[in-house]
């Protein structure tokens, strides 16, 4: 039994035995008759109003009635509820003509006693049914308010570790070294990759200012990183795009693009002897926006568990900006090849 559900049976449990404690107060308060068909009707509808509240529960669930409820779902929920009323309502009604639990002065057909118990009753089940949704009510909220404050976190983490990559040893000397070569060869281009150095750097301390960005932004990130690794790798780096230009205004979180192609470069272009080919793919597939990055090489083991923190901060990030409307897939397609895919929601 999960935690959840435990605490689901302490509320359920606490809640009736509040109720029964209430009714018999208003017993002794009152000075009604406290006699044995008095106790035995209490502990009847109790155990109903478990049994029947936790049937109610569990339907509930079964038809996705969890709020928040929207249009014509309401009028499904309503119905339940009823439903749930008159069931319990009547089962009472038969078990207490059934074993006697009644006075004979006040003695009453099943049909009389069912009206009565129904306008007795019903208030409880509306008032656990209340208390039952705004719990959820609570508790989407407040997870709501825990998803946001993950992902600004996770995206100042993603910041940093970002920062940290594009400032270790290896890419400040690569970068600073190719440049230094063209100082004297090539000028203009020189001064083209300090721009461009600088852009992605820029880009990386600016990530954690938003949730999402244009794919226009994040592909001119990437394009400026590419060229960086372009003139490292020279003619051992090819580079294609496949892009539909109407996805270019599709928001995406930032820097997940670049995170894939990073990836791409580190663990399969770096990988091969005569380099290979990052390809970069952008569609609309019917209401689903889909992003593929195509790279050369193969998936080593570290890389196939998916244990990297680009890895999962992309599936992470996807998951609290998504939920289950978004996914992300690594694998080997074939021919010396490892394709990263992202599937997305397509915002309006």
């Amino acid at each position: 039994m999960t935690r959840k559900h435990l605490n689901y049976w302490i509320f359920q449990v606490l809640g009736w035995l509040f109720y029964t404690l209430s009714m018999v107060f208003s017993a002794f308060v009152f000075r009604f008759n406290m006699d044995n068909i008095f106790w035995k009707r209490i502990f009847l509808f109790i155990f109903l109003g478990i049994a029947f509240t936790h049937i109610l529960r569990s339907l509930i669930h079964y038809f996705h009635l969890k709020p928040p409820l929207k249009g014509k779902v309401w009028i499904k929920f309503f119905v339940l509820v009823i439903l749930i009323c008159i069931a319990t309502s009547f089962i009472n009604s038969v078990l207490i003509q059934w074993f006697g639990w009644y006075r004979k002065e006040l003695n009453g057909t099943v049909g009389k006693r069912f009206v009565y118990t129904l306008f007795d009753s019903s208030p409880i089940i509306l008032v656990w049914v209340s208390i039952y949704y705004i719990w959820h009510y609570v508790e989407d909220a407040t997870k709501t308010e825990v998803d946001k404050l993950k992902l600004e976190s996770l995206v100042k983490e993603l910041e940093l570790k970002t920062i940290k990559s594009h400032i270790n040893p290896h890419f400040i000397f690569n970068a600073l070294n190719s440049i230094r070569a063209l100082v004297d060869e090539n000028p203009t281009r020189a001064r083209t990759a300090i721009t461009e150095l600088s852009n992605l750097l820029r880009s990386s301390m600016q990530a954690d200012k938003t949730e999402i960005t244009s794919l226009e932004t994040e592909l001119n990130i990437v394009k400026d990183y590419l060229a960086l690794e372009h003139i490292r790798f020279e003619d051992r780096l090819k580079i294609k795009y496949e892009i539909d230009e109407d996805t270019l205004d599709q928001p995406i979180p930032p820097m997940m693009l670049q995170t894939l192609v990073e990836n791409a470069i580190k663990h399969g272009i770096s990988k091969q002897k005569d380099g290979g080919v990052i390809e970069i793919k952008f569609h609309f597939i019917e209401d689903k926006f889909e992003l593929v990055v195509l790279n050369t090489g193969a998936l080593i083991n570290d890389y196939i568990n998916n244990t990297g923190f680009g890895i999962e901060s992309t599936k992470n990030r996807l998951s609290l900006l998504y939920d289950k409307e978004a996914s992300f897939e690594l694998k080997y397609i074939g021919n010396n090849t490892v394709e990263a895919k992202i599937i997305m929601p397509v915002s309006i």
